[in-house]
Order: C-alpha cells, then sequence, then structure tokens
C-alpha cells in the first residue's frame, strides 16, 4: 500500500499494541493514585507495557480465536508482571476499552502528521500564488476556455482549501479525541463507585477527553475524524486533478519536476507522465472509498457491537495510510512545479479573442444596457467563429461598438490581465491568512 514511512508507523501493528498497552499503564496509575489498586502495581504493571517485548506475530494467531487483539495481549501482560501486581492488570476494563482508546492514541499522532504533510503543500501553493499573481491563464468552466485569470489566484485556492483541511484536522485532534473506558456495558459495575473517578483520572493521564458517557457503539466522533480524512483526500484529488489536466500535451501549461528515472514510459520515450499527481489521485480516491465505509459501521447494536466494530479496525488505519500517500507526492509535485507562462498565455489566444467576450458585453452594458450588450457581443462571437477571425477584428467593425469604443480601447480589452477583478485581493487574502495562521502556529 502506497504511503509514507512515518504514517504507516503510527498504524503499524507495534504502535497498535504500544497504543493498548499505553491504556494499560495509564489504567494502572490512575487507580493506583486513586487507591483502587495497591501503589506498587502500577509501576510493576507500567515496566512491561512496551510493545517490543511482546511477540506481535504470536498475539496476531491467538487474536484470530479470541476475536480481537485485546485479549492475547493482555494475557500476554500479565503473565510478564511479577508478584501480585499482576492480578491487577486490566482491573474493571473490557477489550473495547482497551482498542478504542489505543485507536485513539494512535490517531492523535496520525492527524498530527496530517497536519504536518499538508503544511508542506500549503507552502509550495503559497509560493506559487505570490510568483504568479500576474501570470494569465484562462479560467476553464465546464472544461471549456471561460474567461483569463492569473495562475496565482487558482494556487491561491489550493491553498485555502489546505489550509482549511489543516485547520479541521487540528480541531478535531483538539477536540474530539475521548478515551474510552465502560467496563463490559458501560456502567463500570466492575468498579463500583469508583468507576467514574478512575475514569476521569485516566482521560487526564492520557490527555483525552473523557465524554459524559461511554460510547462503544456511539460512533459520531470517530466517523467526524474519518469524514475530515475523505474531505483532505477529495482536495488532494481535486489539485492533483487540475495538475494532470495542465499537463496535457494539449494544454502544456504546468509540469511536475523531472529526475532521472520519473514519469517516463516503458515504451515511448517521449513521455512525461504526472506521476506524483496519478500517485495522489490513486490514493485519495482509495482513501474516499474507505471514508465512505466508515459511514456503514455506524450502524451498532446496543450496547457492544457486532460487525460494525470490527470493520473499523482496518478502515481506520487504512484510511489514514491512504490519506497521506494522497498529500505527500502532490506536496512534491508542487513544490517543485514548472509553469510555462508562454504556453498559459498562448492558450488565452486559442479561441481567437472570445475568452473576452465578456468583458466586451461589460464594457458596452453601461451605454447600452446589459441585455443589448449580450445581444451584440453574442452576434459579433458567432461570425468571428463562422469566419474564422479573431473577436476584436469582428468588434472593431461592427458600428455599435465602433461607435461607443475606439481601436486603442477595444485593444485594451483583449489585455488578459486587465479582466481578472479582484484577483489580486483574494490572492493577498489568502497568503495574508496563512501568513497569520503560520506566525501563530
Amino acid at each position: 500500500m502506497a504511503g509514507t514511512a512515518a504514517m504507516k508507523a503510527v498504524f503499524g501493528d507495534r504502535a497498535r499494541l504500544q497504543g493498548m498497552l499505553d491504556f494499560e499503564a495509564g489504567l494502572a496509575r490512575a487507580q493506583s493514585a486513586l487507591s483502587v489498586i495497591p501503589a506498587d502495581a502500577a509501576p510493576a504493571i507500567a515496566a512491561q507495557a512496551d510493545a517490543s517485548l511482546y511477540d506481535m506475530a504470536d498475539i496476531g494467531r491467538k487474536a484470530v480465536l479470541g476475536g480481537n487483539l485485546a485479549i492475547p495481549l493482555v494475557k500476554a501482560l500479565t503473565e510478564r508482571v511479577d508478584g501480585d501486581a499482576k492480578r491487577y492488570v486490566h482491573w474493571g476494563a473490557t477489550s473495547q476499552d482497551v482498542i478504542d482508546t489505543g485507536l485513539m492514541l494512535q490517531i492523535r499522532e496520525g492527524l498530527s502528521l496530517l497536519e504536518d504533510d499538508l503544511t508542506a503543500l500549503a507552502d509550495a501553493c503559497a509560493m506559487l500564488a505570490d510568483a504568479h499573481r500576474a501570470t494569465p491563464m484562462v479560467g476553464r468552466s465546464f472544461m471549456q476556455h471561460g474567461l483569463p485569470m492569473p495562475f496565482g489566484l487558482k494556487a491561491a485556492g489550493w491553498l485555502e482549501a489546505a489550509h482549511n483541511a489543516i485547520t479541521r484536522l487540528a480541531r478535531l485532534r483538539k477536540e474530539t479525541l475521548a478515551l474510552q473506558f465502560g467496563g463490559a456495558v458501560g456502567t463500570l459495575a466492575s468498579l463500583g463507585e469508583d468507576g467514574a473517578r478512575v475514569r476521569d483520572r485516566l482521560a487526564s493521564d492520557l490527555d483525552l477527553h473523557a465524554p459524559a458517557t461511554p460510547w462503544f457503539t456511539l460512533r459520531d466522533r470517530l466517523v467526524e475524524i474519518t469524514s475530515a480524512l475523505g474531505i483532505t483526500a477529495g482536495l488532494m484529488n481535486k489539485i492533483a486533478g487540475d495538475i494532470v489536466l495542465m499537463m496535457q500535451t494539449e494544454v502544456g501549461e504546468v509540469f511536475e519536476p523531472a529526475a532521472p528515472g520519473k514519469g517516463g514510459s516503458s515504451t515511448m520515450p517521449h513521455k512525461r507522465n504526472p506521476v506524483g499527481a496519478a500517485t495522489a489521485r490513486g490514493a485519495a480516491l482509495q482513501a474516499q472509498a474507505r471514508a465512505a465505509a466508515m459511514f456503514t459501521t455506524m450502524d451498532q447494536q446496543h450496547e457492544r457491537a457486532v460487525g460494525g466494530w470490527q470493520a473499523e479496525w482496518g478502515l481506520v488505519p487504512e484510511l489514514f495510510v491512504l490519506t497521506a500517500a494522497s498529500i505527500a507526492p502532490l506536496a512534491s509535485a508542487l513544490a517543485g512545479l514548472e509553469v510555462d507562462a508562454e504556453r498559459m498565455r498562448a492558450n488565452l489566444e486559442i479561441t481567437g479573442g472570445l475568452v473576452f467576450a465578456e468583458a466586451a458585453m461589460m464594457k458596452l452594458a453601461p451605454d447600452i444596457g446589459r441585455m443589448e450588450a449580450h445581444h451584440v457581443v453574442e452576434a459579433a462571437c458567432k461570425t468571428a467563429i463562422a469566419e474564422k477571425r479573431h473577436l476584436r477584428d469582428v468588434l472593431g467593425e461592427d458600428e455599435t461598438v465602433a461607435a461607443r469604443l475606439d481601436s486603442a480601447a477595444l485593444e485594451a480589452l483583449f489585455e488578459p490581465m486587465g479582466y481578472v477583478g479582484s484577483s489580486a485581493t483574494f490572492i493577498d487574502r489568502a497568503l495574508a491568512a496563512w501568513a497569520a495562521f503560520t506566525k501563530k502556529a
């Protein structure tokens, strides 16, 4: 599976076991501090809460029989703890407490990694937006030439999307990660009157939120997180898609950075493929499928679920790995993106000036009204297309236009950067927001 080494490590087998062991060590510390278990039990349990001490393959095999990883792991942990302390391993907890909380600890690290990767991508977008604020290109609507726009505005849009994604993930990391601790059916009856106190103390120890009630079968907080990853992957798919389209031979406006062995073809020596964008899109599509599947897992029965909970075990780690895989190659492509400003300008002329039709209409509208101006320019466009002439020349021969615009005014209408509206302001706002965010961070 594609993905960054760092994210694969966070959601690898060892990290999964470590998250669960961190729960067990934290539980022992909380209970010891509240005199629920002997004071010397906590350090004895914590000393064995190291994933490197365990045979992961053996635990994996036994998990198949037990139904989950917690059962063989708790048994192995208990066997390693010396003396009477072993009696207090997993005191009052159930398997889902261990697995869900361990997952939340992994998710915290995973979200942080995604934020870092997105920051690198956003920085690349910011550089492009600033460098190309006055580089004209065609803005496309329904895949057709629409109006002129600066390439910097397109990059600024990418920047804002990445900025939004970072903000969204950071909020979830701070507000949504929650302890799972409810015992067999969410009552913590095994701890008697100490249950709520232990739960609060454990949440504090692990730096997780303690919801009012256990959430065994209420998975909204988890699906909110995975939904955000699906959104992030979708944004990466869109940006990578823009690059793919702009790299088409017929367009040729941008190119991913070249490197030996990168982007070639096994049979066509001339090819320069958008491999970074392709990798990002492939990963993003897979991530979005898993994010969608997470909604189906929310149908969980009563207090402890059959099927939905188990489905999460594969979906969540894969979703994080694939989302990271959609960001990293795209960030690299954007950081070294080669922009062909001459080709962008040449593409503006492909339609023979038709992309300036709205500019001509709005110039005439104050004198003759918008609807009449639309009719005049539309008729000129049809003539230009039929006779394969430049729109500027056709408009210059129109009596209505000639009576209101001299040759200099008409020529000015066809200057690409003369009809980009508030683009500069939009670019500045996106850059300023990003600068303020990074300074605050």
